[in-house]
Parts: structure tokens; sequence; C-alpha cells
């Protein structure tokens, strides 16, 4: 309900922004002198009354739009959800119970085993480790 309510102030925002922005002059005079209807000096409403106003109200307005987009952030309903959409998708992690191995020695280990030496022992005792010569 607030996050609809924050939305429709959002594109209200959003519209006056766009007016305001193209009410603002470019290069040339644009509107103001429009406005100004040929007044000299400063007497009612001037130019450079007219371009102070519409400069104040785009920042306003823009100021107004950051602040309402941020609220509308924290005011979505998320339903609950407590993970993200990628952790949702993943895949899930096999089951560790249940899978017929009883204890950690019947676990397969992840590095794969050396073959092992068919013709004898090389002298050293450790089957194929280091000589033991201190180097």
């Amino acid at each position: 309900m607030l996050y609809t309510i924050i939305l429709s102030i959002i594109t209200l925002v959003s519209i006056l922004l766009v007016i305001v922005i193209l009410l603002q002059p470019g290069q040339g005079q644009g509107i103001t002198g429009g406005l100004a209807g040929g007044q000299a000096g400063g007497q009612g409403l001037g130019a450079r009354r007219t371009a102070d106003l519409l400069s104040k109200s785009t920042t306003v307005l823009g100021a107004a739009l950051l602040v309402l987009s941020v609220l509308a952030n924290f005011a979505i309903n998320r339903g609950g959800a407590t993970e993200s959409a990628v952790q949702q998708s993943g895949v899930e992690a096999p089951a560790q119970q249940g899978n017929g191995l009883d204890d950690a020695s019947q676990t397969p280990s992840a590095v794969p085993e050396l073959p092992q030496n068919q013709g004898g022992n090389n002298g050293d005792g450790d089957n194929g480790g280091n000589s033991g010569d201190g180097n």
C-alpha cells in the first residue's frame, strides 16, 4: 500500500520535473522572454526571476525524486524472502546423511591416489618421497 502511494508521488514529481526542465531557457531566451511581457526593470515576473524560480524548482523536484526513489526501495514488499534470486535458483548441496558412508574413513579422497610401486622398495622407506639426505 505504501509502495503504491510512493510510486504515484514519484510519477507526479517526474512529470512536473519534465515540465519544469522544458520551460527553462536554452541558448536563447526561451519562454522567459514571453513571460516577462516586455516589462522594463525588475518589475513583476521578470526574466531573471523566472529563471531563478525554474532553477530552484528543478533542484527541489530532483531532490524529491531522489529521496522518494530511496524510500520506495525500502517500502517494497519482499514477501519475507531471506535469500536472493541467485541463491534460490542455485544448485543445492548434496545431503550429508543417507549417502551410505558411515564414517570419515569411507569418504572418497579429493586428492587422486598415486599408482602403487609394483617393483618393490627403493630403500628410502617412504615409497617415493624425499631421499632423506638433508637437502
